[in-house]
């Protein structure tokens, strides 16, 4: 499926807060799916973010830890374990649809919203795909060291994932969103868990980066991410209107920023 033929903004990297990123997602959802308005981003998290996947235990995070280093905690709508986003290590992308737009089939339509990310990691120099074949968990709450699946886990060559992506449905809308690991952080990003079944070694013997890897810059990776979009979508660079911005902000105050959410996943706004 083209989707090149249709109209996509591009908006290029700007650093927001967890609460804030999350709210974006949902408020480009709302967007797509009234005003048709497709929208491509790079996004980093500003401070540090630990994001919880949709069913995680709260019991796993180490809050106090999360409060004394600075780390922002919120829950993303989708499933699977925790990610740190390191302020500089983690670079995200989302891109965002109307549903009615892309394969009805979950796995059709997020293989083929993979493919500026695959992109992207060739122009970095990384050779990366999807898994070859099945590994077991090393700790399944975090989402790095979970189970590895060939249908959707991208890793590098030498088998250690390098970028975790998921997607979701809402509003009519479909959300992919997903992180590269540029750099890792590996003890911050464990310390972030409360007692967890896994030590650095077991971390750094699954999770790859992309300064490993090839060693290019970080501007310059963000740069490969942002032109594989722009590519992929024949996109033209856009903003945010002052009327997402304002929904945005209301939509992190009122739920990704509360503890209702993030401790026990419950919607305060449905």
């Amino acid at each position: 499926m083209d989707l090149a033929d249709r109209e996509w903004r591009l908006i290029t990297e700007e650093s927001r807060s967890g609460p804030m990123n999350m709210a974006l997602d949902e408020i480009a959802a709302q967007s797509a799916a009234e005003d048709g308005i497709r929208t491509l981003r790079v996004y980093r998290w500003a401070p540090s973010t630990l994001s919880l996947g949709y069913h995680q235990d709260p019991a796993t995070v180490d809050w106090d830890v999360c409060e004394r280093e600075g780390i922002t905690v919120t829950r993303r709508p989708t499933g699977g374990g925790a990610i740190y986003h390191d302020e500089w290590g983690d670079i995200s992308y989302s891109i965002v649809a109307p549903a009615d737009e892309l394969p009805g089939d979950l796995l059709e339509s997020y293989e083929l919203l993979c493919e500026p990310l695959l992109d992207a990691f060739e122009g970095m120099g990384v050779d990366a795909g999807f898994a070859d074949e099945e590994r077991p968990a090393v700790y399944q709450p975090a989402c790095y060291l979970r189970a590895l699946h060939p249908a959707h886990d991208v890793v590098a060559s030498d088998g250690r994932k390098i970028s975790g992506n998921a997607q979701y449905r809402q509003r009519d809308a479909v959300v992919q969103h997903g992180s590269i690991t540029f750099e890792r952080t590996t003890e911050r990003h464990l310390a972030c868990f409360a007692d967890p079944d896994a030590t650095p070694a077991d971390f750094d013997d699954r999770v790859t980066s992309v300064t490993e890897q090839s060693g290019i810059a970080r501007e310059e990776a963000v740069a490969e991410l942002t032109e594989a979009l722009r590519r992929w979508g024949d996109a033209h660079e856009g903003t945010w209107s002052e009327a997402e911005l304002e929904a945005a902000r209301e939509r992190a105050n009122e739920k990704f920023a509360t503890e209702r959410w993030t401790r026990d996943g419950d919607d305060p706004t449905d």
